[in-house]
């Protein structure tokens, strides 16, 4: 009976201390993750450049998407084509410009004209009265009206064709028992069908070969610094001004084979009709890829080793892509945010490649879209040229 209550202690006295040690390494465990993220804490955190950038990512990231990403219309410039000259039509605009969200941008004598307000971006919605739509209305028959929309952004038009349909509807619920009712032919141009990827994937062209060009050449230089050779590579015969030009061709013709794959993609495999000359879009996207190029090796040129540069792309890369228009459009965006798109390479290659791919503009449509891009690559070259040299002595 002892012999038994002895060997019943002793094995609880093992359970004991198995649990106590159990306890003891969980703990040990614990103190040597926490004095390794207390020390990742402390190195990542006692850089001053790193807490700003931590900080400044999730601001402008938050502001960015609040503001700029935002399929709301609250600004959509339109141009009317009043045959009618009717009481019922000047009723019908007066309920359009009410709204507060349509803003008129002209009245034109005849439809062939909305073609350039819409080419030219400056309307979204043309509408269009006809002669009978007065006596129709007076006869109690169904008048139409033709509203036309820029399909070069899909969700842009669908959402400002319902608009128009919304305002229509109000206008019919309040002459019921007046006049007959309005109905909408809706036209939707550059894209008839309203299909979301051939507006998508044109801006694609731009966009995918950005990413992969200001990565490419952002790591050029940090790279060779964090693996030792970017001394043994001023000690060669080549002058800073040739290592510069060479390691901005590998990222720029990458981008532009990169585009080339996008383009033969979209227009053979999705058949998304191309409307333009090749020759020209080529031409938008080297301009582009250049000015890629000297953004990617402004930032290499400035980083100590390439997690600085990732760190950099990842506060930069995400505000270029909204403040591009590919998505929402840059004339809905608050004006500042507007003016700051003016230094985005990316909104004006969007634009000139959606306009050479569905629209067929030729170089005089788009020409004011090379100017920014240029201006950038003017910019961005000399000065990471003058970053590499001074970061070498």
């Amino acid at each position: 009976m002892s012999t038994h209550s002895s060997n019943d202690t002793m094995q609880q006295f093992r359970k004991e201390s198995m649990v106590s040690s159990w306890i003891a390494k969980f703990r040990l465990y614990l103190r040597h993750i926490f004095f390794l993220a207390q020390k990742e804490f402390i190195s990542t955190l006692k850089d001053p450049r790193m807490r700003a950038m931590i900080l400044l990512t999730a601001i402008l990231q938050g502001l960015m998407y609040g503001y700029a990403a935002t399929y709301e219309l609250n600004d959509v410039s339109y141009a009317v084509v009043d045959n009618s000259h009717s009481a019922s039509s000047r009723s019908l605009l007066a309920k359009i410009d009410s709204t507060g969200t349509f803003t008129r941008y002209a009245t034109l004598g005849n439809s062939s004209q909305l073609a350039d307000g819409i080419s030219a971006d400056n309307i979204i919605v043309g509408i269009v009265i006809p002669n009978d739509f007065e006596s129709k209305l007076s006869r109690g028959d169904n008048a139409l009206i033709q509203v036309i929309a820029d399909g070069r952004n899909t969700t842009i038009a669908s959402l400002a064709i319902g608009y128009v349909n919304t305002i229509v509807a109000t206008w019919n619920a309040e002459q019921a028992g007046i006049y007959g009712v309005v109905s909408i032919d809706q036209r939707v141009w550059y894209n008839p069908n309203s299909k979301s990827n051939w507006n998508f994937l044109p801006s694609l062209i731009a966009m995918i070969s950005f990413v992969q060009v200001i990565m490419l050449s952002g790591m050029s230089i940090a790279k060779e610094r964090e693996q030792g050779t970017f001394d043994q590579l001023l000690v060669t015969p080549l002058s800073q001004t040739e290592i510069l030009i060479g390691k901005a061709l590998a990222p720029i013709v990458i981008g532009l084979l990169q585009s080339t794959f996008l383009f033969l993609i979209a227009r053979y495999w999705f058949e998304v009709p191309f409307q333009g000359n090749f020759g020209l879009l080529f031409l938008a996207v080297t301009v582009f890829a250049i000015s890629s190029t000297g953004i990617g090796l402004s930032i290499s040129s400035i980083a100590k080793n390439m997690q600085q540069v990732l760190v950099y792309l990842l506060i930069l890369l995400m505000p270029l892509v909204l403040l591009s228009g590919l998505a929402t459009p840059v004339d809905n965006m608050p004006t500042i945010l507007q003016y700051v798109t003016y230094v985005n390479p990316m909104r004006f290659a969007v634009d000139a490649v959606r306009r050479i791919y569905l629209e067929g503009a030729g170089f005089f449509d788009i020409y004011m879209d090379f100017i920014p891009m240029i201006a950038v690559a003017a910019v961005t070259m000399p000065l990471s040229g003058w970053l590499f040299k001074h970061k070498a002595q």
